[in-house]
């Protein structure tokens, strides 16, 4: 291959990738309002005014553009949310921001219908198949994430040695997931704020005289 035909091709492969990711957040996108199971090729196609056919060169099948939109929308939590968040100190200070961060990407409309993987959750919790399981994992993930900065403020000083990591990140995603629902089905404008009190004051319930300050 010569080397005008090798950038050719380097140029069409970088071209290909912008496609597909193009695609793929507005396949999140999609799902985030109408739900994975209505997500389909076809019903895509139709969204961005697109063949079939031409999205059957990136995706062969309508699971796999499901598990490919679970798979974004988990790249976009962990750039919107995870990084920043473990950027700061750890102790309280991460575990905070992982909190704040988690309720502020609803706010922001990361995703145009809300919580992508609350919504899937709620719509596969009763099913069995990959698409379950893939949810399932990164549920899973998202949860050992706020254990494990819950295990880092322990391990800090900054909260109770008594206190259970999995048992206070459980009731951290609950009270989250009751904000996203009075936040977009009930429409109540304070639910995050209300969700950060509830979350704010259970922290500072278990905070240490060794906590250092950590912002409303």
């Amino acid at each position: 291959m010569t080397a005008s035909a090798q950038v050719g091709a380097r140029v069409r492969r970088a071209r290909g990738i912008r496609t597909r990711e193009s695609i793929l957040r507005a396949a999140v996108d999609l799902a985030s309002v109408e739900g994975l199971e209505g997500l389909s090729i076809g019903r895509l196609a139709q969204e961005l005014g697109m063949s079939k056919s031409g999205l059957f060169a990136h995706f062969g099948s309508k699971e796999e553009l499901q598990l490919a939109a679970i798979d974004t929308a988990n790249e976009m939590i962990i750039e919107h949310v995870i990084r920043p968040a473990i950027a700061n100190p750890r102790g309280m200070p991460r575990l905070w921001s992982l909190c704040s961060r988690w309720l502020e990407h609803v706010e922001k409309k990361l995703f145009r219908g809300g919580c992508f993987f609350t919504a899937a959750s709620f719509e596969y919790d009763s099913r069995t198949g990959v698409v379950r399981d893939r949810i399932a994992l990164m549920m899973r993930t998202w949860l050992g994430t706020l254990s494990r900065a819950v295990e880092g403020a322990r391990a800090c000083g900054h909260i109770k040695a008594s206190v259970d990591p999995d048992q206070l990140a459980f009731e951290i995603e609950t009270v989250a997931i009751g904000a996203f629902w009075a936040f977009l089905l009930l429409d109540d404008q304070e639910a995050m704020a209300k969700a950060r009190a509830t979350i704010l004051n259970r922290l500072k319930s278990l905070a240490t005289p060794k906590c250092p300050r950590f912002a409303r």
